[in-house]
């Protein structure tokens, strides 16, 4: 059992990892193996900037969300396994089995899920590499409209953020679900620079990494310009689309 702790206001050791339910690394990891024949038997994937990635200590995965297949995606093309915050209505049967097994953490999106920010901060505590949908569910694909919750785990935990861009094919021609690309159509997923929370410029209240609502509000600002930035550099280095026309 994995056991970690952070100093609270009054000086107190207050658990940031669960007692149970800690999501497995090597489930994760075979979770990637999976992940990798699966989309490269389906699809044809193109991965750019996976270097950029640090190789070691905590990571958060930005990644945009127009199709379902953009989680197994990148957690197959990852250099390292990646814990994935999915909504907890994919865990039902089988397949929530399957999930839980590879080190995926489910969240309850309607409400404040204290279980899954501590094991979300449980991963990154222990240098592991957190995967998150800012935009909270699968929509547009531009970080058009990001939630809060992306700079709390960045500034919570002072890992280093690192987009990335999924980019599937526009033509709807060969589609058998239309949330899915194409069948063997090429997918290009790009990672970016990682980035910090908070902009250097910020001043020293909101760049200091303290968790008020005007901080997190900056670091929020900071983290959409930043990963809308990429999305668009992404565009034009592969000449791609992220949502279907």
């Amino acid at each position: 059992m994995r056991r970690h702790a952070r100093r609270g206001e009054a000086g107190r050791e207050v658990s940031t990892a669960p007692a149970d339910g800690a999501p497995s690394l090597r489930g994760a990891e075979a979770g990637r193996r999976i992940g990798v024949g699966l989309m490269h038997g389906l699809w044809r994937p193109r991965v750019l900037g996976a270097w950029k990635m640090p190789a070691s200590g905590p990571v958060i995965l930005a990644v945009n969300h127009s199709h379902n297949i953009d989680g197994p995606m990148v957690m197959g093309v990852a250099p390292r396994p990646t814990h994935f915050l999915i909504k907890k209505e994919a865990f039902a049967g089988p397949l929530g089995t399957f999930l839980t097994g590879i080190g995926q953490l489910q969240v309850d999106r309607a409400a404040i899920d204290r279980t899954a920010i501590t094991r979300a901060l449980g991963v990154l505590t222990d240098g592991g590499v957190l995967g998150i949908f800012p935009e909270g569910t699968r929509g547009e694909g531009d970080f058009g409209s990001l939630r809060a919750g992306l700079a709390y785990f960045a500034v919570r935990s002072g890992a280093p953020i690192v987009p990335v861009a999924v980019l599937g094919s526009t033509d709807r021609r060969g589609r058998l679900i239309g949330a899915l690309p194409p069948l063997r159509s090429r997918v290009d997923v790009v990672f970016g620079d990682p980035f910090e929370a908070f902009d250097a410029a910020a001043g020293p209240d909101v760049a200091g990494g303290r968790r008020t609502r005007k901080a997190l509000d900056a670091a929020t600002e900071h983290i959409r310009k930043q990963l809308t930035t990429h999305l668009e550099n992404a565009r034009r280095l592969t000449g791609r689309r992220a949502t279907p026309e």
